[in-house]
């Protein structure tokens, strides 16, 4: 078989689109093969225009290197003829080839003809964990070299290496998967299924075309799961001198940096796991916290041949756990760690559902594709859990459909041969360290027969976030438009039936008869019609003075409205009795299995799917509509603009301490307790959150901190000449934060945190700039305004030398920004909770009907632990150096002001114009 020509091509243009006139500034193309690179031609084209000075800072091609080059009117033969006869491969073909196109029609040359193939979706299938898919992450993931991203020759080279990388990646998969994947290949959007069948042919030469790391389950390759593993190793004694410690550590590090604070940390964890006593351990940054609480841990589990178990509250800390952390403490320790990561059941894929899912075909695009995805997964995956892949436009539905359920199991008439949950299960018994998140904690704990039942001692990082995770796991949400949508999966009155299996020519008669399915027809479309006046009866019952308002998002307190609540009463039965009567007719079509074709088994499956999330609303619709619960905070939220569609219903508890408390309480004397983080006490209220815990008052508080050294490079400037919040109009306030924020980016260059308190803010303020047009020379990331998610948004800031990140609420802590990325964070407002928010309003008022101040109960604690939290973005190492800068003037006017600046480290605090500030900034950022 003759091989291809692939043409590599990377375009460097002056913006996104050339129907809006923007131009290439650098085209580069690499001919690839047999794998091998044939040769490299590259240039700079004048655009003849401005190059955007964003761009200048991305790609790093100035005026100056294009001012004397070629138009591409001049070049576009040769670029034209050199494509000739190759594949076109591009790095996201749906830009470069419309683009290079475009600019060809521009020079009078006809549309170039050929196949193309898009390295981005394949990267997408064969390296479906990969943390992003753009070049540059791709490239370091890979250890393909790219010294320059963004300038068109080194890209182009990039990607002929991705390729190639992408070309082994195929032949390392098994036969079978690459028999399933040139199966589906046709569907895609490049000529994907010429490479597979290339690969194809070149497995099926070779004498052993499957692999011995692999199994088949159902026509599927999986990987061989571990082998239970050898006994444990024996360890070395706990280190108990500060000698002991000093040397383990220094054998397992270059240059290393005693902290005495973290050696006394592993002490108390120690000692606590010795006496199975409960502690709170609060560790400041610089500590070294998660090794001071490993090693301790590991070295339990292995002297006493028992399990301990880690919960965390943020997938980035338990990711970092497992890739640097545990990785640091086998090295100090000289020793293997068995580690098992252990999620909730709907985390991993079942397995008989997704093959049976496979053999339907006709299938959308992105429902193909995840398929794809899924298979070359599978054959790598040792664990099972969908949270590995990451998925791109539709794949989350399909996703959602094939996760192991309770029910799916109970189901099921065969127990299925393998399962990766029930795997996972059985790894925990031979753990050293079970590995876990606070929601599977809290669910877990809460079951008749729990998981960790047999754990011998707890580590619980990020402590202070049990509560919030208590608080989420309690929370019973109504939505409208998620109600809407699942009428819809189901049917609705204007379709011509109910779109469920039973019109698969499925009617029979030991099942049920037409006279049923129309009766329950009927129904759904009689209780879609009554949800609808159920949902309008309650709307009517809002306070009318309140809509006349300008805002257009509004909130109420249940409280505040005139529930009908017989109306939800009957809505409920009706439901009830649809459900009971659909599952009744499910039930009968599963007692035939052997007379349902492979097609009409997915659409029972799909069926049951629906019944089930329908199930779990009607759950929520009672506990919200119709049990009325004291300690509950219940609140409607809209847009006056999109009734009832934005319509949302939430009812949270105000307090958590009681059901938090007692989740542990079968362990209390029996295991060690370790509450670890780095924010556990306010100055003048200590125990601040171990009573939103329920702990004790016996159970005892450590705190450690690091040396003040390592805050040298840290200072605090409090802007004094700012208005004062309280008496000017937000409208003055956010002209004042514009400037102050315009200020200081222009003196460090950029590199700034700007943490809001409210969204509405964050974003007049940035329009105010974008208005200006004071920053255009930066790139600025918004929350809730720039695309992608928080981690998206966090990799963005720091790929560009001048940036500016705008967040609110979780951007105060948990994010991790070392070195140079990172030079002033500015505190627009002291983090208080919003007195108009209807859950503090709900937990504030449960504090001042025990007669206490809510204010310094509440609102000022919880604002100082967030402030404290922001500082910490700012030094991550004790080579960091950064600036605190806080806009709000209360922290000087106001008597609690001085207690936010005493929750900080001992680092110097100015009051200083804005003036005087930005000279400073200058002066120290240029020195």
């Amino acid at each position: 078989m003759e091989s291809q020509t692939y043409a590599i091509v990377d375009l460097e243009t002056t913006g996104h689109s050339s129907q809006q006139g923007d131009r290439i500034i650098q085209i580069a193309i690499v001919l690839m093969k047999d794998w091998e690179i044939l040769s490299t031609y590259t240039t700079f084209i004048n655009p003849e225009q401005r190059i955007p000075y964003f761009i200048q800072d991305l790609t790093h091609i100035s005026e100056k290197e294009v001012k004397n080059a070629p138009t591409f009117e001049e070049k576009a033969e040769e670029i034209y003829e050199i494509l000739q006869d190759t594949v076109f491969v591009a790095h996201n073909t749906d830009f470069d080839l419309p683009f290079l196109q475009a600019e060809f029609k521009r020079a009078g040359l006809p549309n170039w003809v050929g196949k193309h193939l898009d390295t981005v979706e394949l990267a997408k299938i064969l390296f479906p964990t990969a943390y992003s898919f753009k070049l540059q992450d791709l490239a370091l993931e890979l250890g393909i070299r790219l010294a320059n991203a963004h300038r068109a020759d080194d890209d182009a080279a990039a990607t002929a290496y991705l390729l190639k990388a992408c070309w082994h990646r195929l032949l390392a998969l098994p036969l079978l998967t690459l028999e399933q994947l040139h199966e589906r290949s046709f569907q895609l959007k490049s000529n994907i299924s010429r490479l597979l069948l290339d690969a194809i042919h070149i497995k099926r030469t070779q004498q052993s075309a499957t692999s011995d790391h692999h199994f088949y389950y159902r026509r599927l390759a999986l990987k061989q799961p571990p082998n239970d593993g050898e006994d444990r190793q024996e360890i070395i004694e706990y280190p108990v001198t500060f000698q002991e410690k000093k040397q383990l550590f220094e054998k397992a590090f270059q240059h290393f940096e005693v902290r005495e604070d973290q050696f006394k940390m592993m002490d108390e964890v120690w000692e606590a796991l010795l006496n199975k006593e409960e502690i709170m351990t609060e560790a400041s940054t610089g500590i070294g916290k998660t090794l001071a609480y490993l090693i301790p841990s590991i070295i339990y589990a292995k002297k006493y041949h028992c399990t301990m178990a880690i919960s965390t509250y943020t997938s980035h800390l338990l990711d970092q756990l497992l890739q640097e952390e545990l990785p640091k403490a086998e090295s100090i320790l000289q020793n293997k760690v068995s580690a098992v990561i252990v999620k909730g059941m709907d985390n991993y894929i079942d397995l008989d559902r997704f093959c049976d899912l496979l053999e339907v075909k006709d299938v959308s695009y992105d429902e193909n594709f995840t398929k794809l995805q899924l298979i070359v997964w599978l054959q790598d995956t040792e664990t099972g859990d969908l949270g590995e892949v990451t998925l791109t436009g539709g794949g989350k539905y399909f996703v959602d459909k094939i996760r192991r359920m309770e029910t799916t199991a109970e189901n099921r008439r065969r127990k299925p041969s393998f399962d990766f949950y029930l795997q996972t299960l059985h790894a925990c018994k031979k753990a050293d360290l079970i590995i876990t998140n606070h929601a599977m904690v809290l669910a877990d704990l809460n079951r008749p027969d729990p998981v960790f039942k047999n754990v011998n001692g707890w580590i619980l990082d990020e402590g202070h976030q049990f509560i919030q995770a208590a608080t989420n796991r309690a929370e019973k949400v109504f939505s409208y438009s998620k109600w809407k949508h699942l009428f819809g999966q189901l049917g609705s009155s204007e379709s011509s039936g109910i779109e469920h299996p039973f019109y698969l020519n499925l009617v029979s008669s030991h099942t049920i008869s037409t006279r049923q399915l129309t009766a329950l027809d009927e129904q759904f479309k009689d209780l879609t019609s009554l949800f609808d006046k159920s949902i309008m009866a309650m709307l009517r019952g809002l306070p009318s003075e309140k809509t006349k308002k300008s805002h257009h998002k509004q909130s109420y307190l249940l409280s505040q409205l005139n529930l009908q609540t017989t109306v939800f009463k009957e809505y409920s039965y009706r439901l009830n009795q649809w459900l009971s009567l659909a599952n009744y007719m499910t039930n009968a079509y599963l007692r035939y299995p052997d007379e349902l074709s492979t097609k009409q088994k997915v659409h029972l499956a799909d069926w049951q799917y629906q019944l089930n999330e329908l199930q779990v609303y009607l759950a929520e619709w009672d506990s919200i509509f119709l049990q009325q619960i004291e300690n509950d905070a219940a609140w409607m939220e809209l847009d006056l603009r999109n009734l009832p569609g934005s319509v949302h219903v939430y009812k949270r508890p105000a307090e958590v301490e009681e059901s938090v408390a007692g989740i542990f309480q079968s362990f209390r004397q029996t295991a060690g307790i370790i509450w670890a983080s780095g924010t556990l006490t306010v100055p003048k209220n200590p125990r601040f959150i171990a009573e939103q815990l329920g702990l004790e008052k016996t159970v005892p508080l450590h705190q450690f901190q690091a040396p003040s050294s390592y805050y040298s490079g840290a200072s605090v400037y409090v802007v004094e000449d700012m208005p004062d919040i309280q008496n000017v109009s937000q409208t003055v306030y956010i002209e004042s934060v514009a400037e102050a924020i315009v200020q200081t980016v222009l003196a460090t260059n950029g590199r700034c945190f700007v943490l809001f308190t409210s969204q509405d803010m964050l974003r007049k303020t940035v329009d105010l700039i974008q208005e200006t047009g004071t920053l255009d020379d930066y790139m600025l990331f918004a929350q809730g305004m720039s695309s992608g998610s928080r981690m998206r948004l966090l990799k963005m800031f720091q790929r560009f030398e001048h940036s500016v990140l705008f967040g609110t609420n979780s951007f105060w802590e948990g994010v991790d920004v070392p070195g140079d990325a990172l030079s002033a964070v500015i505190v627009v407002r002291l983090p208080f909770s919003s007195p108009e928010d209807p859950y503090f309003k709900a937990r504030a008022a449960r504090i001042t009907q025990k007669g206490d101040n809510s204010f310094y109960k509440l609102s000022l604690p919880e604002a100082i632990l967030r402030f404290k939290q922001g500082f910490g973005r700012l030094i991550r190492s004790s080579e960091d150096k950064g600036v605190l800068i806080v806009l709000d003037r209360r922290i000087e006017t106001k008597s609690y002001g001085k207690e936010f600046t005493n929750a900080l480290p001992n680092v110097p605090v100015k009051k200083v114009t804005l003036d005087a500030m930005v000279l400073e900034l200058e002066n120290w950022y240029n020195s």
